[in-house]
């Protein structure tokens, strides 16, 4: 038997690079998947179809207050029970302190509400349906960022991945006596889109330095993870956050 058989996971950001790695992961372990986007249908039945079919797709514009409620709403009427749910969906903008203040407000506001209030929002959603089911657990994307700050133009990036690393540990100790665990991964450099823009800006040297491996992590590597993550054998992982940044950031 695979070892997630009969898993049934809601994959948040589920067509960008990692989205998709984490999805290929999970289904190729046994498990099917809720494959959120955001706009892009295409890229969503297209990878549905190289996933066999193990799943379904949902639209929701993460950016909306009342999305990240529908969304869950709507997954759990199609799927009828959930197991997990990885809170993937991201988004990394700049805006500089000497901005306009209504700017730096419209980016903090954003990042705030997609990266954090909209995971928060899943999160309550999930917790009492795992309630009714036995149990279930979460795994919040967090980031090297998060860990040990940001730089000055991405502020709000930083601080709602270190508010997901809270939110993960205190899930962890205040349900996990309900069967209800979290975990988070916290990644450094993934080669990824939002990488590929940040080298397109500053080089890939900028990226690499002070890597010791000397590369970026693959999307793969981080699927793999969270597949393994997910396992129902590694319940002793509740209130981790696991570091994936090849020795960047080492505590």
């Amino acid at each position: 038997m695979q070892s997630l058989e009969g898993q049934i996971v809601l994959v948040t950001g589920a067509t960008g690079a990692i989205g998709q790695a984490i999805c290929a992961s999970l289904v190729a372990e046994g498990a099917r998947v809720i494959i959120h986007y955001g706009c892009n249908e295409a890229a969503a039945r297209t990878l549905l179809d190289r996933l066999g079919g193990q799943g379904f797709c949902i639209a929701a514009d993460l950016s909306d207050p009342l999305a990240p409620t529908r969304l869950w709403d709507e997954a759990e009427a199609q799927a009828g029970r959930i197991t997990a749910l990885v809170n993937n969906a991201g988004i990394r903008s700049e805006v500089s302190v000497d901005a306009p203040l209504a700017d730096w407000h419209a980016t903090w506001s954003r990042e705030i509400q997609v990266n954090l209030l909209a995971a928060v929002d899943l999160t309550r959603a999930a917790i009492r349906h795992f309630r009714t089911q036995g149990g279930g657990r979460i795994l919040n994307m967090a980031s090297r960022a998060g860990q040990r700050g940001y730089s000055a133009n991405a502020l709000a990036y930083g601080a709602t991945k270190a508010a997901l690393i809270n939110l993960t540990k205190s899930i962890a100790q205040s349900h996990g006596a309900e069967g209800i665990t979290a975990l988070a991964l916290a990644p450094g450099w993934v080669r990824t889109e939002m990488a590929e823009a940040f080298i397109a800006q500053h080089g890939e040297a900028a990226a690499l330095a002070g890597i010791p491996v000397g590369r970026m992590a693959e999307p793969a590597e981080i699927g793999d993870l969270v597949a393994f993550c997910l396992r129902p054998s590694q319940v002793s992982l509740n209130g981790a956050v696991l570091d994936v940044n090849g020795g960047s950031y080492l505590r």
